[in-house]
């Protein structure tokens, strides 16, 4: 009996169940390409607390994404624009975790 890695039991949860669109990711567009993202929807609700705003209505908007490094391409550095279900954002943060980037967007709103 050939047992699994560690790694290899995390890659198989990653690719069959968070980023399993009939699980916890959703299909969304980024760049132009449709592929699975998993939205954290409660971190959003906590950053949105404490939104930034200013006195002229415009607010930051900002998201929170998981994406499969295979799915998405190179890591995307600070700054960088990405166009995410049509909405443009630039990333604030981004991080490889073994295969999944968590990027951080943020996008000025007006209210």
């Amino acid at each position: 009996m050939v047992r699994k890695s560690f790694k290899e039991v995390m890659k198989d949860d990653v690719n069959n169940t968070f980023m399993n669109v009939d699980e916890f990711a959703d299909m969304h567009t980024v760049d132009g390409k449709e592929i699975p993202v998993l939205v954290d929807d409660n971190e959003i609700i906590e950053r949105e607390k404490k939104m930034k705003s200013n006195m002229d209505g415009v607010y930051v908007k900002q998201k929170l994404i998981y994406v499969k490094a295979d799915d998405f391409g190179a890591l995307p550095a600070i700054g960088r624009q990405i166009v995410f279900d049509g909405k443009r954002y630039m990333v604030t943060d981004s991080t490889d975790e073994d295969g999944v980037y968590t990027i951080t967007m943020e996008a000025n709103r007006t209210k």
